[in-house]
Formats: structure tokens, C-alpha cells, sequence
């Protein structure tokens, strides 16, 4: 099952799994770039770097994950948007927490809960980015 297979507001921890798992994989190939960019001095350097990189994408997916799901049991709305942009901003709030950094912190939270807002809205209305053409 995939993550849009599960309603909302329900099967908390399988979701949470599923935007764990992919955030982690997206931290590995991420982290798996930078090294090649950028060559660290050591292997325990690059290692070190994709260790921290694809933990903090791990919990990123884990927060938004739990956060979403949450808040959707909590506001007994499940299918509402705000749901995505609370857990989005939960997990922008973690990146600044990450960083040290109100700004980032902020800006985070502003950006992906709007991103993930969004992406929900567009779920919901059938929105396509790509895909083939329809004639």
C-alpha cells in the first residue's frame, strides 16, 4: 500500500513508516550527491556525512508523517489541508531546531507546510504536473 492508498487520520504509525522510509532514501541519494560534489577528506568523513544527512531526512519524514496524521485525529477533519501544512511547519521547525536558526526555522516551516498544503490540494482536485498529455 502506498501512502495516499491510507486515509488520513488513521493507520498512524504505517504512514509515519511510509514518510520515513522515503524521506530516508531521499537523504541517502541527497547525501550520496553532495559527497561526490563535494569530496571529504576521509571516508569517515564522507560517512559521517551521509549518516547525518539521511538522519535528518528520516526524521523529517518521521515528524511530518506523525504530525499530519495527528492532527488529523485531533481537529477530526481528515481531509483538510491544514493537516499537511501543520505537519510541513512541524517539519521546518525541526530543520531550524537542526540548524540552530530562527530564520531557517521559519522559512522552513512556511515553505514546506505551503508545499505540502498544496500538494494535498492537489491530490484532492486530480491536479497533474506531468504525465501524458490529454487529447
Amino acid at each position: 500500500m502506498g501512502y495516499w492508498d491510507l486515509q488520513d487520520g488513521k493507520d498512524c504509525v504505517q504512514k509515519t513508516w511510509i514518510t520515513t522510509k522515503l524521506s530516508a532514501a531521499l537523504g541517502l541519494v541527497g547525501s550520496a550527491y553532495h559527497i561526490i560534489a563535494f569530496q571529504p577528506d576521509s571516508v569517515i568523513k564522507a560517512i559521517e556525512r551521509a549518516t547525518a544527512a539521511t538522519v535528518t531526512m528520516a526524521s523529517l519524514g518521521a515528524i511530518f508523517g506523525m504530525t499530519t496524521c495527528l492532527s488529523a485525529q485531533v481537529r477530526e477533519k481528515p481531509d483538510d489541508p491544514l493537516n499537511y501544512f501543520i505537519g510541513g511547519c512541524a517539519s521546518g521547525i525541526f530543520l531550524g531546531t537542526r540548524t540552530h536558526s530562527y530564520m531557517t526555522g521559519t522559512t522552513a516551516c512556511l515553505g514546506l507546510g505551503t508545499l505540502a498544503a498544496f500538494t494535498k490540494i492537489g491530490k484532492m482536485e486530480g491536479w497533474k504536473i506531468a504525465g501524458p498529455p490529454e487529447l
